[in-house]
This record gives C-alpha cells, structure tokens and sequence, in this order.
C-alpha cells in the first residue's frame, strides 16, 4: 500500500541553529540503527565471545579465532570503536573488548546481559511494513505472526532482570511466598514464553510443582524442551492455553504469575479476573510489568524512548489482534502503563489487596492478593 499525503511545504519559522541540532540528533540515530545491525552480526557470530576476554586483538587475530573473513572483521571493529563499544590502539591496530563491556554483550548468562534487545530490533524491521498497514486499518498483529526472532530476543532480554533480581529480591518480597514455595505449592506462570523464569523457580524449589500457559504453541514446545533436557519434566510442563482459558487445579493455585505480558493482552482485566478466580483462597498474583510513570511526560528518557518505540511494533499491536474491547483499562495498555493503570486492571479484575513490592530501573513488581 503506497502513502497517498501530500508533502508539506518546509516551515518558515524554522531556527536554523535548532535545526541543526535536530538534524544532528538525526544522523546519531541512524548511526544507532546501523550499529544496531552490527552487534547483532557481532552477537550472531560469536564476535563478541571470540573477544571477551582474549586482550587486544587485530581483525586478522579475530579472524582466526571465528572463521569470519578479514576484510568483513576489518571495517566491523572499527565500527565497533566508533560506536565506543570496543576500544583501539593506533600504535599497535588492535582493539580490545573492555571486560565491562564483555557482561553486557558476550555473556548469556550474566545478569547485565543485553544484547538480546537487538534481536528484537531486528524483528522490528521485519515487521515494519505490516505495521505500516496495520496503522492504516487499525487492524493488529499478532505475537504468533512475527519474525521468530521476537521470541529469542524478548527472552534474552528480560531473563537478565530474571536472572538479577527473581529468586533473591522479586518473590522474597511477596508476602509469604517464598515459605509456602519451599513446602510445596502450586505455581501457574501465564504467558510463559520459552519458560525462563519459571524454570528457574523449578531449580530453586523443589518441593513445588509448576505449570506454564502460551497461546503461542511453538513457544510451548520450545519451553518443554527445555523442561526435559534440566531433567525437571516431573515437576513442570508446559501447555498451550491463553491468559483466559486455562484450567483449574484443585484448591486453586497457590501462585500465578505474569511476567512482562498483561500489557499485551487484548483485554487486561478479563485476564486478571480469570486470574482470580483460578486462585487459592490465601494465592497469591505476581504481576511484572514495563517500569513506568503515570503520564506521558514521566517516561520521556531512554528507557521510555525504547519501551513506547517496543510498544508501537510490538505491545499495542498484539493486544489489538486480541480484538480487546477498546481503551481504558480493559483496552490495549500499551508498555508504559504505569502504575496507576496496573492497580486499575487489578482491582478490576477483583483483587483488593494490592501493593508494589519490588523494582528495578526495568521492571515494577506488584503483589496482588483476593
């Protein structure tokens, strides 16, 4: 589908020194995307791993510690040095991964790990046509319709603030969770994705038992994989089931969690009502949502910059596939909610105790309880 606006003539009161400045800001952008493809080439190809802890190193060392062509590795690193996320040496023409640069971009498994974020860009790009057209109908687009590396890379992403923050600081701070957790409870987790928190809380509780819900059955597949090779297939499965459509267990569950998907659900307080009644009479919701201010003008910083942009391509258009019933606070929250709305959706839904009981610059943890 072509635009068929016609193009606006430039403004005469323009300063010429603000757009400059604007323009500037521009060309730094552009420099954000393009380097943005290159650390996902650098993440796809091992580079970064290849460097981590290797010393200075010239694109003829690094191709032969990756196989990767030199001439290709030539023009990346000095890129990457562009870029500040390695750094040179003119005497000598080598460039060196700074080992706190190595925990954010080599290591999977350390709780500073970003790079995932990135293959969620690159799915972005994929997407950016439908979206175009999306914008014209209205029309959404579902989770299950986009690029598979939305998946690998959103798990990337938050397993870091899981892997941070989950078993010492997030469910300690529930009201009594972690006692019951330890004797043996019932533990849903909606919208589990590849599993990784609740995989987690698998390792560290044994006495538990713990089912995980996606609509998205390649994800499910995905997770129970996972599942069997830790050896915890006895103690937790996976199954496909929406926010709003999974079963009982008797007594009701003891523990459901949502991590990071209420704000892409067609009809937040349907899930949360859902949630409520599938509960055990002293259960408890842990709900993990997107960081947030209340009102526009408290999210407008970095972080707020990537989570409208995520919630653009991704977050608001998935809701809307859903066909939720519209705005409020039964409609699409979007990833910058905040907490206000969060509350609303809850007390909606039929909780009455509810209360923030953790955080971190990325996430907001809230404890919801009958």
């Amino acid at each position: 589908m072509t635009s068929t606006t016609t193009p606006a003539p430039p403004p005469t009161t323009a300063s010429p020194e603000r757009v400059a400045d604007f323009a500037q800001r521009l060309i730094d952008d552009q420099g954000t995307v393009f380097s943005g493809v290159l650390t996902y080439l650098g993440d796809r190809l091992g580079l970064y791993r290849a460097m981590s802890g290797a010393g200075p190193l010239t694109s003829a060392d690094l191709a032969g510690r990756t196989g990767c062509a030199e001439r290709y590795l030539r023009e990346w690193l000095a890129a990457q040095a562009a870029g500040g996320y390695v750094t040179y040496d003119a005497a000598t023409g080598r460039y060196t991964l700074p080992d706190e640069h190595a925990v954010v971009l080599a290591v999977d498994d350390a709780p500073t790990s970003l790079v995932g974020g990135i293959l969620v860009g690159a799915a972005a790009w994929a997407d950016a046509d439908r979206i175009a057209d999306a914008f014209r109908t209205g029309e959404g687009v579902g989770w299950h319709e986009r690029d598979p590396r939305l998946f690998a890379g959103t798990e990337r992403f938050y397993a870091a603030g899981y892997r941070a923050s989950l078993l010492g600081e997030w469910l300690p701070a529930l009201d009594g969770v972690v006692g019951a957790l330890r004797r043996g409870a019932r533990v849903l987790d909606v919208g589990t994705g590849h599993g990784t928190p609740l995989l987690m809380m698998t390792q560290a509780f044994p006495a538990s038992t713990f089912v995980g819900v996606d609509y998205h059955p390649a994800s499910v597949q995905t997770a129970n994989e996972r599942a069997a090779a830790a050896g915890f297939a006895d103690r937790v499965h996976f199954e496909v089931a929406s926010a709003t459509d999974y079963g009982p267990v008797d007594g009701g569950w003891d523990l459901i969690c949502l991590f990071d998907v209420l704000h892409d659900l067609g009809d937040p307080v349907a899930a949360a009502a859902h949630a409520r009644a599938r509960l055990a009479p002293d259960g408890t919701v842990m709900l993990v949502e997107p960081r947030a201010g209340d009102h526009v003008e408290e999210n407008l910083h970095p972080l707020g910059k990537l989570f409208y942009a995520a919630s653009t391509v991704f977050c608001t258009a998935i809701a809307l596939s859903q066909h939720g019933p519209g705005e409020g606070s039964r409609g699409a929250l979007g990833a910058q909610a905040g907490p206000e709305r969060l509350r609303r959706v809850l007390d909606e839904g039929g909780f009455t105790r509810i209360r923030e009981v953790a955080g971190t610059p990325v996430n907001t943890v809230l404890e919801a309880r009958p």
